[in-house]
């Protein structure tokens, strides 16, 4: 039997492989560019079969998947094929989310609307053009990897705002809220028909304003039990309100002086490195659950695993300038450092890297362990703080 996975976020492929083995299965990837996937791949071995297809044309990934022998199950892990999965999964007869449910998911504004309607947002969705509940937020309602967002203070930055987006590129339409200040978190969720289990919250570092680029993350935050079991009531209530049912959710919130406030709820075990952090603080590969929910089956992990792990800390290594990768210095240092640190890279020798205020210039991750979360990400800074890019300009 065959279980696929249309399109994966960067990292996690071999954990995946490992859970559909595990499962009795084989693991093929339909991917329309390879080249995305190398790092993990080369660690891979015969692991996943790759199927090269044009993953944005859902009638050629559909004619692929029908050409697999024994096809059990789809898996759509990521923000931008989560429609597209649905859709794949409704028409093969596979497990999978309604598309009507994903498509309000993808919705920032609409995930807005229905909490603000359940009292667990302060206010529903704001337009653009008029909002004045400074400071505010403008975004693309579908965006992804922290694109297309802009913070505005006043009029003229919001109206600002609004002559760039013009000019940019959205997934969906422009969509505004309030800007809910204080610090950022992520509830890491497992859902299966409607019950859900918080698996533990990830901590944030962010850039300072206004590009609030993330730089840093470390799991399990250690808060106390009463406020523990405070946001896992919360998110519960959030999931339940957003339409989400079966499998891994990723959802960021600011911890405001009034409570929690929802900045997106994404549909998927979180990326970077956020599923490896979920392996090692369970102490399992959290990946059997996303194969059981994909072939319609309760995920163990709702009620196994207690969290008898290791705490891990991640940092992003961006360059301090835009140009053409050549390498970087200093990953010789890392071996011997506390918390046994780690290289995992996101770009390659030769690779154009630009958009600087947003996470698309980062070159790669250094993860690294720790009894706490607070000290595993101490850890990560120390080793991340000797790991360069070098940057030569584009001649």
């Amino acid at each position: 039997m065959t279980v696929v996975l249309l399109e994966a976020l960067t990292f996690g492929l071999g954990r995946l492989a490992d859970a559909a083995r595990a499962a009795g299965h084989d693991l093929v990837l339909l991917t329309g560019d390879r080249w995305i996937y190398r790092h993990e791949l080369s660690r891979c071995g015969n692991r996943v079969r790759v199927v090269d297809v044009d993953t944005t044309d859902v009638t050629a990934c559909e004619q692929a998947l029908r050409e697999l022998p024994d096809l059990a199950g789809l898996i759509s892990s990521t923000d931008t094929w989560a429609l597209p999965g649905a859709e794949l999964a409704a028409r093969l007869g596979l497990p999978g989310p309604a598309p009507a449910a994903v498509h309000v998911l993808r919705d920032k504004a609409a995930v807005r609307a229905r909490l603000h309607a359940h009292g667990l947002s302060r206010t529903g969705p704001l337009d653009p053009a008029t909002a004045e509940d400074f400071p505010l937020v403008v975004k693309d309602s579908a965006g992804t990897s922290s694109r297309a967002v802009w913070l505005c203070r006043s009029v003229a930055e919001r109206d600002a705002a609004l002559r760039e987006a013009a000019d940019t590129p959205l997934k969906g339409r422009l969509t505004a809220e309030p800007y809910f200040e204080g610090p950022l978190y992520s509830a890491e969720t497992l859902s299966w028909r409607g019950k859900t289990r918080l698996l533990g919250v990830l901590s944030r570092v962010l850039s300072p304003e206004p590009a609030r680029r993330e730089e840093a993350s470390a799991f399990p935050v250690a808060f106390p039990d009463s406020a523990l079991a405070e946001l896992d009531d919360w998110i519960g209530h959030v999931l339940k309100a957003a339409g989400h049912e079966n499998g891994f959710t990723h959802t960021e919130f600011v911890l405001t002086t009034t409570g929690p406030e929802v900045v997106e709820i994404n549909a998927r075990i979180g990326g970077a490195l956020v599923g490896e952090a979920l392996c090692r603080a369970l102490g399992t590969n959290a990946y059997d659950a996303m194969v059981q929910v994909a072939l319609g089956q309760r995920p163990d992990l709702l009620d196994g695993a207690t969290g008898d792990g290791t705490a891990t800390g991640f940092v992003a290594i961006y360059p301090r300038e835009a140009g053409v990768l050549e390498g970087w210095s200093g990953l010789e240092r890392l071996t011997g450092l506390p918390g046994t640190p780690e290289w995992y890279p996101t770009a390659s020798p030769g690779d154009v890297v630009e958009h600087l205020t947003d996470q698309r210039s980062c070159t790669g991750i250094v993860l690294a362990e720790g009894p706490t979360a607070e000290l595993a990400l101490h850890h990560a800074q120390a080793a991340a703080g000797g790991v360069i890019p070098l940057i030569r300009a584009r001649g």
